[in-house]
């Protein structure tokens, strides 16, 4: 957490608006689950975080403090070459949800997360919700293209070790492969497989 005076403000008192990355701050992306936890591990050395109205949590850093990082569920946001990058930062008065808030508070005492810190957290997080990161790329097996973050979804056990693990890429870990109802046509041979 930086100490150090707040160089920048929420210009906004109104609403949510975007601002560019790279300019004051970086900002580091966590989905919820990862986010939630590595929050808990921080504790009270965390600096200000967002928290935007679908559940990910966003953490200001440094410039260039977080650039290769590579973790399962996280993103940072940085300047980039070739196009700019964005993120919606809330009024500094809002510090409840649902909508888009200040979790933590920005503050002068609360400001920047220190990135070696936030990067152990999330670290930590990450293995706590997804396991030992699997050597190399793994495949999907909804989408069935390779993926650098895979998710364990599925593991057979045999005989109380784990077998096979079957991994998903983060959009299809996090969304299941929807369930298509039976149209009446077949809802006889529903109910000759006793299902609903």
């Amino acid at each position: 957490m930086s100490t150090e005076t707040l160089l920048w403000t929420p210009p906004n008192t109104e609403d949510v608006e975007a601002l560019p990355v790279g300019r004051w701050w970086d900002a580091v992306r966590a989905a919820p689950t990862v986010g939630e936890r590595a929050l808990g591990l921080l504790g009270d050395e965390t600096g200000a975080v967002i928290q935007d109205k679908h559940g990910p949590l966003y953490w200001l850093v440094a410039v260039g403090s977080a650039t290769s990082w590579h973790l399962r569920q996280v993103r940072v946001l940085t300047e980039l070459t070739d196009a700019s990058t964005y993120l919606g930062v809330p009024p500094a008065a809002w510090t409840k949800g649902p909508r888009t808030h200040w979790r933590v508070p920005l503050s002068a005492d609360r400001y920047l997360t220190d990135a070696r810190r936030l990067w152990e957290a999330l670290a930590e997080a990450d293995r706590a919700e997804y396991g030992r990161m699997p050597e190399g790329r793994q495949l999907c097996h909804r989408c069935h293209l390779p993926t650098d973050e895979p998710i364990p979804v599925e593991a057979e056990d045999t005989r109380g070790a784990v077998g096979k693990v079957t991994y998903a890429c983060p959009a299809h870990a996090l969304h299941p492969k929807p369930q298509h109802p039976r149209t009446l046509i077949n809802a006889p041979a529903a109910e000759h497989e006793g299902r609903r």
